[in-house]
């Protein structure tokens, strides 16, 4: 029987590597999305290219109910869940913190903190043996701005990912016997669409010269390190962050 991987922000980007990438692994996919549905349908077509199942599951991370309506449309289309690729999150364009509204540090830390720490909590529930689970693995996708602060341009979201490595390493103490282990991974500067969303698509391209492997990564990269994580060779890896940075 083919494992479950959950997906969020699979619509693109890494999400779409990581959905394809577990295809390829031998899992079965829960495409999950919020407002792209046209990448999301795409990505379910590569899944499914892939030898996977696909099941394309829509909810909105920047509601309180997002996270429950994820798992109401997860749990209708499978059954089991083996793994949850907690990969959703947003960036806002460049800013200096003294001009950043509420509403735009609300909005940030609502996706990018408050659903993913939710998600991962309904994903216990589905996974831990405490509540009649099989165990399973969560990888979380953090950001090299947590360490490096985004003066300048996006503090908050830098912020927002200091967070998540905050969430990951005390989930995976809590989880830990209860047969779950619980990763995340820091991209760098990674060549995809996020860059545009942002305001700035050239952004990658001409921060290159910063890595000192002199070069932008790829989704398909990061997604290599997130299945190296959820893999059996990685079963005794539990509560930390690997760098995916070119060595910044």
């Amino acid at each position: 029987m083919r494992k479950v991987v959950l997906v969020t922000g699979a619509s693109a980007g890494i999400g779409t590597a990581c959905a394809v990438g577990a295809a390829k692994a031998g899992y079965d996919v829960a495409v999950a999305y919020g407002r792209d549905s046209d990448g999301a349908e795409a990505t379910a077509r590569a899944v499914r290219e892939a030898g996977g199942r696909a099941e394309i599951v829509q909810a909105d991370m920047a509601t309180p109910e997002g996270p429950d309506v994820l798992f109401q449309g997860f749990d209708a289309a499978f059954d089991r869940l083996d793994a949850l690729i907690n990969n959703a999150g947003i960036v806002d364009v460049a800013a200096r913190v003294e001009d950043m509204s509420q509403e735009r540090l609300s909005r940030m830390f609502q996706i990018n903190v408050v659903a993913p720490m939710r998600v991962a909590g309904l994903a216990v529930k589905r996974m831990s043996t405490k509540h009649g689970g099989a165990g399973g693995v969560i990888v979380n996708l953090s950001s090299v701005a947590a360490r490096l602060g985004s003066a300048n341009q996006f503090v908050d979201y830098a912020a927002s990912k200091g967070a998540i490595d905050s969430f990951n390493k005390g989930l995976a103490d809590e989880v830990a016997g209860e047969g779950i282990r619980v990763a995340a991974v820091r991209p760098g500067l990674i060549d995809t669409a996020i860059h545009a969303k942002g305001g700035d698509p050239d952004r990658a391209q001409r921060l290159a010269h910063m890595i000192p492997m002199g070069r932008t990564g790829s989704a398909a990269e990061v997604a290599a390190t997130v299945l190296w994580l959820m893999s059996d060779a990685a079963s005794y890896v539990t509560g930390t962050t690997l760098d995916v940075s070119g060595g910044r």
